[in-house]
């Protein structure tokens, strides 16, 4: 068998983070699925090989929480899951509630169905609070260090946070969700560097738009855009030809725009 590349060996590494299997095992699931890390531990955990949990003991700790045993037996509702997620030591502030949120495939936020918990954290083998509690803080690491678990958390936030009905993202919760995943203070990656206040921009930029629902299009770009800019902040790789959203173009235009401006203003100071 030819040697891995240095990517296979970066998607088994991360395989193996997520999932704490062994090496063989990542690269078997990661073959079948053509070496996304994503599908591959999707793939893992709906064979049941990652789990050693007790189904009844998941059973007994969803019971303890819901809010209305009888009329919703299958349900814990928004006081039941701030309660267990105050037990399990996860603020509802940070990233790493909505990873919580993701692993338990969470309709909205602050709901939990039986079915999603029960084969959430049974994936994970985790049946008892103490360890929901170790596991929170491992997600806190995992989801700063693995780019394709952050951008699944991430993307599943957009499901959480639109208002029933709608299929966009009202502007304010949207900018409240990138503070929140584009700055370090609670878990997320920051996308300001020391010589670009990347977001502070953005989000002064889509203001002077007239603050625009956010589609799931542009939500999903932003990310692999804050990427790219911590990649390369002068935008080499950016090309007015690409597949990128609109929104995104015209907020390159602005950027570069600004920054022309500015060093006018530097070279007029000088002078």
């Amino acid at each position: 068998m030819a040697p891995y590349s240095s990517a296979q060996k970066q998607s088994i590494a991360q395989f193996v983070t997520i999932t704490n299997e062994d090496a063989k095992i990542a690269a078997k699931f990661l073959r079948a699925n053509d070496w996304s890390v994503e599908h591959a531990v999707d793939a893992y955990y709906r064979s049941g090989q990652g789990s050693s949990a007790s189904v009844s003991a998941l059973h007994k700790i969803f019971d303890s929480y819901r809010d209305a045993p009888e009329d919703n037996p299958d349900s814990i509702g928004i006081d039941g899951a701030m309660k267990f997620f105050g037990d399990i030591k996860v603020e509802l502030d940070e990233v790493a509630c909505f990873g919580v949120a993701e692993l338990l495939k969470c309709p909205s936020m602050g709901e939990f169905t039986r079915e999603g918990f029960v084969n959430g954290w049974k994936s994970v083998g985790c049946d008892s609070l103490d360890k929901m509690i170790e596991y929170g803080k491992k997600l806190r690491d995992e989801i700063r260090s693995t780019p394709d678990l952050f951008r699944r958390v991430y993307r599943y936030a957009f499901v959480l946070c639109r208002m029933q009905g709608q299929r966009n993202l009202n502007f304010d919760i949207a900018a409240e969700q990138w503070r929140l995943f584009f700055t370090d203070e609670n878990g997320g990656i920051s996308w300001n560097t020391p010589t670009t206040p990347w977001l502070d921009w953005y989000l002064e930029f889509l203001e002077q738009r007239g603050k625009r629902p956010v589609n799931k299009d542009l939500w999903e770009q932003t990310l692999e855009f804050m990427r790219k800019t911590h990649e390369d902040e002068n935008f080499g790789w950016w090309s007015a030809d690409g597949a990128w959203p609109g929104t995104l173009d015209d907020f390159v235009e602005w950027v570069q725009s600004k920054r022309k401006s500015a060093a006018g203003g530097e070279a007029m100071e000088v002078e």
